[in-house]
């Protein structure tokens, strides 16, 4: 088939406010997307389905954490790697589906699944790191981090569960301001902060590949495990604020 030109490809799976919305990854309007467009062109001229192509995601993603695994600056950089691979064919899948309008729940569960495997994989991943693959506290806070960033996950897409199963209509970016005014302010400060961003799989490898480069010069792993402690704590603290800025929200009204 023809190469579809990039403005008309734009145009349909980049609509208006796609870029601007709230699901949108800060990395996806800063580079990604002009990446991911001339991605997805090649894409449509070949068989491969969106939903193959958020397979491909997953793996990628678990990968990410599994090359944490491998000692100093190779498994750092390696992660980040696979990490920027599993962004671009998050974006890749979804703009194939566009175009091709090719929606299925198969395709939304699988995207699903791979943002809860992903960001899961590389806390475990940091854990197992900052311990040397020994038994020690920080395999503890890496698997405790993944757990937490699972809960924070889920009591996020619980909400859609709810909503769906009382009839209701997807919850709007507006919803998500809790009824109180003191807590819509304490929302606001802590948005402002971004430390929830270390929960994610891609500002936490990229945290991690900073403090690799720290540790080759120090010669251990101090900045490694300190991070793993400090993203550990932050997930807890966020876990128990997440689900009391839910219930004080309209999201579940």
């Amino acid at each position: 088939m023809p190469k579809v030109q990039l403005d008309e490809l734009r145009n349909v799976i980049h609509p208006p406010g796609k870029l601007d919305s709230r699901a949108e990854h800060w990395a996806g309007r800063l580079y990604m997307r002009a990446l991911s467009l001339r991605v997805t062109r090649l894409m449509l001229g070949t068989r491969v389905s969106a939903n193959q192509i958020t397979t491909a995601m997953l793996f990628a993603g678990v990968l990410s954490g599994v090359a944490l695994l491998l000692p100093g600056l190779a498994g750092a950089v390696l992660s980040v790697l696979f990490m920027q691979l599993y962004l671009l064919l998050d974006c890749v899948d979804g703009e194939v589906a566009r175009w091709r309008k090719q929606f299925s729940p198969l395709g939304v569960y699988l995207d699903r699944l791979g943002a809860y495997l992903a960001d899961a994989a590389v806390m475990v991943g940091m854990g197992l790191r900052a311990s040397e693959l020994g038994l020690d506290p920080y395999l503890v806070a890496g698997l405790a981090a993944a757990i937490g960033v699972l809960l924070l996950k889920s009591s996020s897409d619980l909400v859609h569960v709810a909503r769906s199963d009382s009839g209701m209509q997807k919850a709007t970016d507006q919803s998500v301001v809790p009824r109180s005014s003191g807590l819509a302010r304490v929302r606001r400060l802590a948005s402002s902060v971004q430390l929830h961003r270390l929960c994610n799989g891609i500002e936490a490898t990229l945290l991690l590949l900073v403090t690799a480069i720290v540790d080759t010069a120090l010669g251990d792993l101090t900045a490694t495990k300190i991070a793993t402690v400090a993203i550990t704590a932050i997930v807890w603290l966020l876990v128990p604020a997440h689900i009391v800025s839910i219930v004080a929200s309209s999201r579940l009204k």
